[in-house]
This record gives C-alpha cells, sequence and structure tokens, in this order.
C-alpha cells in the first residue's frame, strides 16, 4: 500500500512546508541514500519551469521538486539529487568529484570539530603552551579554506582555525585575537594537516563586551518614545505567501542558501498586473581580505556558497528587528539529519513612511500640494560567524524598487603590528581590524512587461563648444545596446553616470518609447585582488558589476554551484563562455555591489550599521505620474499638529 503524501503547498512557488521537508527525506531514504553518517548539507525547492507557473491554470498541481546535497562525513561521497514530491522518487543523482567539483558547504557539527582537533594536537597545544594559554579558553574560529598552493591539500575537505581566548563565559573572544598562530584541519579525517606558528604576539586584554556596563557605562536616559501605530492595520493583504500592496504584488520566499528570494515581482496597472522580475535574490556574497601575512593571506568567505546564509537567519524580534504594525514569516528548512527546521520569523513584512512623495507651491495657482512616500519592506537578518547582515528589499508607491544590505556586528580581529600598518587599522590598544570587502551578487531573472528583454548602457556625455553648442552648456546622453554577454559585463562608472536600462522591445508606453527598467548601481569598488589571484579565479562575478546572461534555470549561483574549494572558473564566467544573444531574449542580469572596508576606531566593539545596495526604477514602465492618486495624508495622527496637511481631512 503507498505511502499517503502529506498536504503540500497550493502554489508551484509556495513556501516550504514541515510536511514537504518530511516527506522529502522519506524519498531519500526510500532510496537507500541515508546512513549513520549521512548529512543533509541543503534541501531547498528545485523550482519548476517558470513558463510552466505563468501557464499554470491552478486546477492542478505542478509536481513539487527539492534539490538535495548529500555529505558523508567518513569518506568523500558527496551527492547531489534532485527528489520529486509529486512520483515519490529520486530523479537525478551524481556523485562529486571532489577536486574538479569542489566541496559542499560546511556543516554546522564541523564548527565544533575543528576546536575538538586541535585540542589534542601536539603541536597546536605547544603553540598555546608558549603564549602561555589553557585550550580550555581558547575558541577557534572555522574558516572556509579557498584554493591555495598549499601541498597535499586537493581532493580533501578542509577548514583553517584562528584562534581567540576567551577569559570568560560572556567574554566576546573577538577582543583577544591570539595571532601569529594559523591550523589546517581536514575535518574527514580528522587530522590536523599544518600549524603554522611565527611566534607569540601580544594578545590585546581590552574588553570587547559591548553588552557590559563597565564598557558602556551609563545608558543614556535623553531619549523619549517614537511610537509608529497603524490604528486601522497594515495597507497589505496575504494569502499564503502572495503579498498585495498598493499596487504591488510579489511573493515571499525563502532559501536556505540564499535566505529570502522574491517572486513575481509585478504592478497593478491598466487592469492588470504587468510583470517586472521573474526573481530576485543575492546569488552570492564574497568577503575578501587584505592581509597578506602567510597566517591571513588565504582569507575570504562566500558566506553564501560556503555557509548557507540562510539557515543562520535570525528569529526576529518586534520593537527590536522590526517595528510598526508587523507581519513575519516562518521558513522551514532541512536540519543535517533532513528533518524539517522551523526559522520562526526569519522574514518581517511591514510598510513604513518614506518622507515627501511629491510636493509643488505654485506661485502662478496658488495651489500647495504635497504627498508622502511610503514603501514595503521585506526583509530578514542572518548572523554567520562575527558579521551580521540585513537583507531589505523595498517597493515604493512611484515602482521603484530598492534593495540595501545593512552589516553590523563584529569586525574580524587581529594583533595590531605597529603604526601605519598597511593592511588594518587600530581600533583599540593593540587591536586590529584587517581591511575586507563585503561584496554580493544580486540575480535578477528580469520581466519587464514580458519575457524578452534587451538591455542596452546608457551615460552622459559633455559636448565641446562649437557651432551647434556656442556657449558651451549642451550635453546629452549615450546608449549603447549589450546585444552579447561577451559585450555584457561592465563596470559602473560615476563619472559619467552610468547606468543599465532593462527594456521590452515589443512594447511601448502612450509616447512610443519602449518599457524600461533603470538599473542605477552605486558604483563603488569592485573586487580589489589582483587579477590572477586566487580569490579572483573563485569570485569572478566580483570583478564587474554588470553580467547579463540569457535565461537557463540551471545557472543560480553566481560562483557556480559549488563553491567551497572549488578551484575557480564556475558561475558567470562559464555561464557567459558561449557568448549567447541578448538582443530581444530571456534575460537574467546580475549585478555586483558592496562595500570596501577600511574598519574605524567606531566600529569597535560593535560595528554601526553600514549600507550598500541598489535601485531598480521605471524610466517610460508608466504613461505619467504613477502616484498622482495617492490621497493626501491628514496630521490626525501627529503629535503636536491640530491641522491637516493643506487641507486634507483630518484621518
Amino acid at each position: 500500500m503507498p505511502t499517503p503524501i502529506p498536504e503540500r503547498a497550493d502554489h508551484p512557488l509556495a513556501l516550504p512546508t514541515e510536511a514537504e521537508i518530511a516527506e522529502v527525506r522519506a524519498v531519500v531514504a526510500e532510496a537507500g541514500l541515508i546512513a549513520a553518517t549521512t548529512r543533509f548539507v541543503y534541501v531547498g525547492l528545485d523550482e519548476p519551469d517558470k513558463y510552466a507557473v505563468y501557464d499554470w491554470s491552478g486546477t492542478t498541481p505542478l509536481d513539487r521538486c527539492f534539490r538535495v546535497l548529500l555529505h558523508d562525513v567518513d569518506r568523500p561521497n558527496a551527492v547531489d539529487l534532485t527528489v520529486s514530491l509529486g512520483r515519490r522518487a529520486v530523479l537525478t543523482q551524481r556523485t562529486m568529484d571532489a577536486i574538479s567539483d569542489g566541496q559542499l558547504p560546511v556543516l554546522d557539527e564541523e564548527f565544533e570539530l575543528v576546536e575538538a582537533v586541535l585540542a589534542t594536537d601536539p603541536d597546536w597545544l605547544a603553540a598555546l603552551a608558549a603564549r602561555g594559554l589553557d585550550v580550555a579558553q581558547v575558541r577557534v574560529a572555522p574558516l572556509s579554506a579557498g584554493v591555495f598552493d598549499y601541498p597535499g591539500e586537493a581532493g580533501r575537505r578542509i577548514l583553517r582555525g584562528l584562534a581567540f581566548h576567551q577569559q570568560h563565559e560572556k567574554d566576546h573572544p573577538w577582543a583577544h585575537p591570539i595571532d601569529g598562530l594559523v591550523a589546517f584541519v581536514d575535518v574527514m579525517t580528522r587530522e590536523v594537516l599544518r600549524v603554522i606558528d611565527a611566534g607569540p604576539v601580544d594578545i590585546p586584554e581590552e574588553s570587547g563586551n559591548f553588552d557590559d556596563p563597565g564598557v558602556t557605562g551609563r545608558l543614556r536616559s535623553t531619549q523619549k518614545p517614537i511610537e509608529i501605530t497603524q490604528p486601522q492595520g497594515p495597507s497589505f493583504t496575504v494569502r499564503g505567501n502572495l503579498v498585495e500592496w498598493e499596487k504591488w504584488s510579489v511573493r515571499v520566499g525563502f532559501d536556505a542558501r540564499e535566505g529570502l528570494v522574491l517572486h513575481q515581482i509585478g504592478f497593478h496597472d491598466g487592469g492588470r498586473v504587468r510583470p517586472i522580475i521573474h526573481r530576485a535574490s543575492i546569488a552570492e556574497m564574497v568577503v575578501p581580505y587584505a592581509d597578506p601575512s602567510p597566517i591571513r593571506s588565504w582569507q575570504n568567505y562566500f558566506d553564501t556558497g560556503e555557509y548557507l546564509v540562510g539557515r543562520y537567519a535570525n528569529a526576529l524580534e518586534l520593537g527590536c528587528d522590526c517595528v510598526g504594525d508587523i507581519t513575519y514569516f516562518d521558513a522551514v528548512i532541512a536540519d543535517e539529519a533532513g528533518r524539517p527546521r522551523v526559522l520562526r520569523n526569519a522574514i518581517c513584512l511591514h510598510e513604513e513612511d518614506f518622507g515627501v512623495l511629491w510636493k509643488h507651491t505654485d506661485l502662478w495657482t496658488g495651489s500647495r500640494e504635497v504627498r508622502r512616500q511610503r514603501r514595503l519592506v521585506i526583509s530578514f537578518f542572518t548572523t554567520v560567524g562575527n558579521y551580521d547582515y540585513g537583507f531589505f528589499w523595498y517597493l515604493y508607491l512611484d515602482g521603484t524598487i530598492g534593495f540595501e544590505v545593512k552589516a553590523t556586528g563584529i569586525v574580524f580581529t587581529a594583533a595590531y603590528p605597529g603604526a601605519d600598518h598597511p593592511f588594518s587599522t587600530q581600533v583599540a590598544p593593540g587591536l586590529g581590524a584587517p581591511y575586507h570587502q563585503h561584496l554580493f551578487s544580486a540575480r535578477l531573472d528580469m520581466m519587464v512587461d514580458g519575457h524578452r528583454n534587451q538591455v542596452a548602457e546608457v551615460e552622459s556625455v559633455r559636448l565641446p563648444i562649437g557651432p551647434d553648442n556656442p556657449h558651451g552648456n549642451a550635453f546629452t546622453r549615450r546608449r549603447t545596446p549589450l546585444i552579447r554577454e561577451s559585450q555584457a559585463q561592465r563596470l559602473a562608472d560615476n563619472r559619467v553616470g552610468r547606468t543599465w536600462h532593462i527594456s521590452n522591445p515589443e512594447v511601448c508606453n502612450r509616447l512610443g518609447q519602449n518599457v524600461s527598467y533603470v538599473l542605477h548601481p552605486e558604483g563603488k569598488e569592485t573586487l580589489l585582488a589582483a587579477d590572477e589571484s586566487p580569490i579572483a579565479q573563485r569570485a569572478a562575478f566580483a570583478t564587474k558589476n554588470l553580467w547579463v546572461t540569457r535565461y537557463d534555470p540551471k545557472e543560480r549561483y553566481a560562483a557556480g554551484d559549488f563553491v567551497n574549494q572549488h578551484p575557480g572558473g564556475a558561475g558567470l564566467p562559464d555561464y557567459v563562455s558561449g557568448d549567447r544573444s541578448l538582443d530581444n531574449e530571456d534575460l537574467v542580469v546580475w549585478h555586483t555591489f558592496g562595500l570596501t572596508h577600511f574598519p574605524r576606531p567606531e566600529d569597535w566593539p560593535i560595528m554601526p550599521v553600514a549600507y550598500t545596495g541598489f535601485t531598480l526604477e521605471p524610466v517610460g514602465f508608466f504613461d505619467r505620474n504613477p502616484t498622482l492618486d495617492v490621497p493626501r495624508t491628514g496630521s490626525g495622527h501627529c503629535a503636536g499638529s491640530t491641522s491637516p496637511c493643506h487641507g486634507a481631512p483630518d484621518d
């Protein structure tokens, strides 16, 4: 008698359920693929063909499939599976090659394993003894290994460990780096491959306990409450994972690797929902460090591909992480045994005031009109080691889409070598924070009024004085179509206001212009490591601000499917190698953005939020300002005011 199929989601792009994750595990078990040493590294929705989604009638379910990555902790036998719930079967199965494919992402249990293995290693214990340290008070940061020229590492599953002294149970050890010391550990064989000890270095002693009154001093008492209320509730509606707000429509998704994912972003206009983006996610992020010393020259982390940022989503708290009338979504992922794990309050949904939308006081007519901007905020926060990242998507009343990363937490630390050290900042006495970057890749499966789009680079042009420009005041803009993948690998240039327009050549507005959205980059540095460096080979996506590819559902991640200890060349360099045509095709826009962080003393002992992101703005997508119908805002909920805004009724 067949096993009953548990109830599943009612939409092909619905959030995975506990029943589905449990069923995936059952199918894998029935296929004989689970042993005592098997770990589920990743389980995520293998999204259906997007054309099938848009053709879906809703009367019969589309098959829900999941991608599953299995790791065996005792032998190199990583397996990549596709599991169908509709057919209750493993559809595809491939055993990976540890050298050419790289390794699967780092497991939670391997974090503790590195410290436990080192705790019995003679060379490690000797190095700690030379520094007068008790191994019980030493914390080891288990850090991804990368791929370098260290002999004997090919095919091994490695983590590298830097050490910190924890003076007591509540002490933040980041304040006390044990410098001049690093260990390389094979987590499969549980052996120490190498301990590099450059000799004892003074350990910084000043406390970094930002939650200790002895460090913070007396808390200020000057702040009066700011209360955000919506007595009639929020302006959005939620059905399943479908959110509708003002004229926006979007499906909220979540993935253990990418974290927050948005699907089917569209805008109600002219009696229909006009599509803009089919799928939006942050497909990769890398944090490369600048210190070339033998202890740290390997330091770089792909937090998405190596650590899976989604699985470390914080449980968000009202009044702390989110303020106002908040709606939360739980997310369901698989734990390392393959069982469902619920991430409570993983996603925060709310709307907020965002200042003036538009305003004019007219001298001729005497009219005075002003409207307030609002935005819908969809966000999650994740903690990966010492850093905390907030990922925030914004939808605005005027059709603008924004994305912002909020980076905070604790800077990675080292002993400060001395005055004017060229690769780090002294943030406390004897304590340094190495220079580094945070670089992100947004994957935007564009769908501007349809599946077929094109991309053009647009920049401003100064014109010389001449017969047609006698006073030299003229300037114009240049539009360059990017019609092949080889052309669509571009750097931002703020000197000429370079932007990228994604348009639909088959749809025009009332003025005969192709409807489009424009990507506004921040235009900060791309990857600063040398072009020939190992990190540049693995993080090639970060060497350009823009890549455009022909849509292929298999091309999901900017640095490739398997990032951990991959030798390089995967992801975007591989995707564009065929130099496909981009003219009036189904396109994916990949945008690299981020921060170059030269830490400040003000970033210690905890870093105020640093911001980075990008904006997508409608250009000719609408026939006119789409917010003319936004009503006046009353002042009934503003303290100290008794009059409405310019004659509007008091609400």
